[in-house]
């Protein structure tokens, strides 16, 4: 694999005070790990002309040290020219993340609660890329639709890849861990009342299986019954009967499981199919049957998120009516008729 990186020759790592933008920049990119320029201006500048604004403040950033940006390793295809000739190849859109001296400066400023990762330009440039940004497109969809609807949910309202343990051991940390691809916060703002909730997000571009996506799917089942326990027997107590979700979160959230693929003509129909799939595979699973009546799971495309928004009905609820009677479609609250 090939990787281009730009960045200026002995540039100074100065820690100049930039405009709030740029302050704005370096939070996002440390939260977030990785963005297009596109990306970064649909989340921070939604209402700007274009983009010149932004690259103007991303070129200094990268002259301090504190950015870097590596082309995307998928390049979009060229348009025919008006007169039938072939245009010339359009160049790959520009990442942008954040260098050693750049996380630094955001630990430094305390706004921001420290995660425990430096991301490397080969990570930049691995398989997971296009995860990564399919991932920020569905945070994009939540914020854009909130500020149409008068929400809340702001560039920092997601947290991408956050870790709940879900057994006791010392296994491999992906046998005790299920890993969400985001943890949202969001505030539903009708008639002056704010509800507040929190969701987990899981982002799936048909890369894994169907029986692998329902595994995942059913760790959240481990996960709403672990009850860590402590290593000495002699010191355990009743308080040790507590799932551990509930010291992070009041309540269970609700896991939204968002499909996408590369672009084609079925893709449309690829996807409707795996949602079937996934509906079948998670109501023979047996823990969550049990847990049916606790546990709120939602399907739907990028596709619809993007174009319809999270308050309209485009989840198919998991758990919930029987494969000969389906329950309608809902939003993001999976309320169904009883």
């Amino acid at each position: 694999m090939t990787l281009t990186i730009e960045t200026p020759e002995n540039a100074p790592v100065q820690r100049a005070s930039f405009h709030a933008l740029g302050t704005r920049l370096l939070h996002v990119l440390y939260q977030h790990r990785l963005m297009s320029t596109d990306q970064l201006q649909r989340l921070l500048l939604p209402t700007a002309g274009d983009a010149s604004y932004l690259r103007r403040q991303l070129r200094e950033l990268l002259a301090a040290g504190l950015v870097q940006r590596i082309w995307a390793s998928h390049r979009p295809t060229p348009t025919a020219a008006p007169d039938g000739r072939k245009r010339r190849p359009v160049k790959p859109p520009y990442l942008w993340f954040l260098t050693e001296e750049g996380a630094q400066s955001v630990e430094d400023g305390g706004e921001l609660q420290p995660r425990p990762y430096r991301i490397t330009p080969e990570a930049v440039a691995g398989a997971r890329q296009g995860h990564t940004l399919a991932v920020n497109e569905m945070g994009l969809a939540f914020t854009r639709h909130a500020a149409r609807l008068g929400h809340e949910c702001g560039p920092l309202d997601w947290i991408p890849e956050v870790a709940h343990r879900i057994r006791d051991g010392a296994r491999r940390f992906e046998d005790d861990h299920v890993i969400t691809d985001a943890v949202m916060n969001y505030v539903h703002v009708r008639r002056g009342r704010r509800a507040m909730m929190t969701l987990f997000l899981e982002m799936d571009r048909a890369t894994m299986t169907s029986a692998r996506l329902a595994a995942k799917v059913a760790a959240y089942g481990r996960l709403h019954e672990y009850v860590p326990q402590h290593p000495d027997r002699t010191r355990r107590s009743a308080a040790t009967s507590r799932p551990a979700w509930q010291y992070t979160y009041p309540t269970f959230p609700r896991l939204l499981v968002v499909l996408d693929g590369r672009s084609s003509p079925t893709l449309a129909a690829r996807l409707a199919a795996r949602t079937e799939d996934l509906y079948t595979l998670t109501r023979a699973d047996p823990r969550l049957g049990r847990l049916a009546g606790r546990l709120s799971i939602g399907v739907t495309t990028l596709q619809l998120l993007q174009e319809r928004g999270p308050f309209e009905p485009i989840f198919t609820p998991l758990l919930r009516g029987a494969p000969e009677k389906r329950p309608p479609l809902t939003d993001l609250y999976l309320k169904t008729a009883q």
